[in-house]
């Protein structure tokens, strides 16, 4: 089990305290939104239980893991994200959450970094342990694409500039601190010239 990740933003969190954005700023809904187009899988405008597992499995298909106990902890630990991060969210009780709901809860449960170990974190790291299929604790640019752009919601040609801004130190790979960084960022930061921005596809203006 990696250590909790103590995440450092690029800029502090300043929420907004007016008007239908309160307790978060425009570019966090943004950001929101361009999650939740990543995770409706089915497209049919809401995000249910379905839609959170099969986001799993389409990660788990593009690296041919099905069978790994790293496929398993992270349908296990994405289990525990719905139920306890995205469920709630369902005001109206209908066993789904929409684009207003889901900008409402995050902007509700988002608003301190340190909880990113608890929010966060675990998921995180079945997922960078997916990726990571050779073991070496880091994500090369090819494994990056592979998951990013062919199972997420990244635009192929967008990859190597996103993946060259996040590799903060240059190494030409990242690492398991630089993807909390990553992730992080794009939850809890206001930051609007953060890479990490686009990090689920260009986020619009």
């Amino acid at each position: 089990m990696s250590e909790p990740f103590i995440p450092r933003l690029s800029a502090p969190v300043e929420p907004t305290t007016t008007g239908a954005h309160a307790g978060t700023t425009t570019l966090q809904d943004r950001k929101y939104r361009q999650w939740f187009k990543g995770t409706d899988i089915d497209g049919d405008g809401v995000i249910s239980w379905k839609d959170v597992r099969l986001m799993g499995e389409r990660y788990i298909a593009a690296r041919g893991a099905s069978q790994s106990a790293t496929a398993a902890r992270l349908n296990q630990e994405l289990n525990a994200f719905w139920t306890h991060v995205i469920a709630p969210m369902d005001q109206d009780g209908d066993g789904q959450v929409d684009l207003r709901e889901m900008t409402e809860g995050f902007r509700r449960a988002l608003t301190d970094p340190g909880l990113y170990p608890q929010q966060i974190q675990l998921v995180a790291d079945c997922y960078f342990d997916l990726i990571d299929l050779d073991g070496d604790d880091k994500i090369d640019q090819e494994e990056f694409q592979q998951i990013f752009g062919l199972a997420g919601n990244l635009p192929f040609e967008h990859c190597a500039t996103v993946f060259t801004a996040l590799d903060l130190d240059g190494s030409g790979t990242l690492d398991r601190r630089e993807f909390h960084q990553a992730l992080a960022e794009f939850f809890y930061g206001s930051d609007p010239d953060a890479p990490a921005n686009d990090l689920f596809g260009r986020v619009a203006d």
